[in-house]
């Protein structure tokens, strides 16, 4: 039996406005659960690698909801525990041409935040694992949970298991007295592959610059075990139009991928999980660098055309992309 991905963290309800409509005029909201690190599995599920993910949810029908979602895309939920707490939730404003998507927050107090160290049995986990992936989100909710994710890493370590991390500062989240470069660089330190921006890099490592090549070798230069880190740049030009493409440092060279011009963006929420899903899935085909780049980029893209927080898109649509083939075009 083929070994698994496995990642951590909350998993909240989305409420989003239907179609365009502003918070103020919303009488409905459209459900669905989502959260970057399940995403990133829903995603490479539905790219046909095994895949798990641990979290902890209220012991409720919404918590039972929760597992029904990931399991509906044969997502492993062995390894997730539940409490007395509620489910965090978030409400979502999209966005259209130059008025921005807007996301209000209601997560304080949910299960996840009171996750605690021993609640999961990590070297049960990690013996069906082949990698291992977090994101800066988890550390940021609560002491318990950056913890429970230290645990996790270091168990990854020891088993053997690839660990990658998506670093995605959020500056609000950090509420519990703790700052991000009290929490990050130890977490850091377990991880071989690396979303970050500059601006990631500076607010958990303090390390500054302008120059990506740069601020990444410094990365790496002090924590070689870190094989590459990556990105996707943005150039926004409305709410509905976008351009993307990624970037990769892989220790000596700055590699770029194809540029996506998004014209008529749907929804681009769990974006980035799409891009980090596309990486690990290039990185366990031994795909070099730059193939696993535009496998990752075109995911992403993709993800822009489908409603909700997971990328439904298939292996074969993103690499047809990739090739430029049937682009728009009406398959029968």
């Amino acid at each position: 039996m083929a070994k698994s991905v496995i990642t951590l963290g909350e998993i909240m309800m989305r409420l989003s406005v239907p179609a365009n409509g502003r918070f103020t005029q919303a009488t409905t909201f459209q459900a669905v659960y989502g959260g970057s690190e399940a995403n990133v599995s829903v995603a490479l599920s539905n790219f046909g690698i095994p895949a798990g993910h641990v979290t902890r949810l209220p012991s409720n029908d919404l918590g039972k909801s929760v597992v029904q979602h990931l399991r509906k895309y044969n997502v492993n939920t062995d390894h997730i525990v539940f409490g007395d707490e509620r489910l965090g939730l978030y409400f979502l404003e999209n966005g259209s041409m130059q008025r921005p998507p807007r996301i209000i927050y209601d997560r304080f107090h949910s299960a996840f935040s009171f996750i605690k160290p021993g609640q999961i049995d990590w070297n049960a986990v990690m013996n069906d694992a082949s990698w291992f992936h977090w994101t800066g989100i988890t550390p940021a909710i609560s002491q318990g949970a950056a913890d429970v994710c230290k645990e996790a890493i270091e168990a990854a370590n020891k088993h053997g298991v690839t660990v990658s991390g998506d670093i995605n500062y959020r500056r609000n989240l950090w509420q519990y007295g703790k700052d991000a470069r009290d929490i990050m660089p130890s977490l850091i330190r377990g991880t071989h592959y690396m979303i970050a921006g500059i601006s990631d890099i500076e607010n958990c490592l303090g390390i500054k610059g302008n120059d990506y090549a740069s601020v990444c070798k410094e990365v790496i230069n002090k924590n070689p075990q870190i094989k590459n880190i990556s990105f996707t740049h943005r150039d926004t030009i409305s709410a509905s139009h976008n351009k993307i493409h990624g970037v990769l440092f892989d220790g000596s060279t700055l590699l770029s991928s194809k540029e996506y011009d998004l014209t008529h963006i749907v929804d681009r929420v769990g974006a980035g999980d799409a891009f980090m899903a596309g990486l690990i899935y290039g990185w366990l085909k031994r795909y070099d660098d730059q193939k696993t780049l535009e496998f990752a980029s075109a995911s992403c893209a993709l993800k822009h055309s489908i409603e909700g927080d997971v990328n439904l898109a298939t292996v074969e649509e993103v690499e047809t992309l990739i090739k430029g083939e049937n682009t728009g075009k009406l398959l029968r």
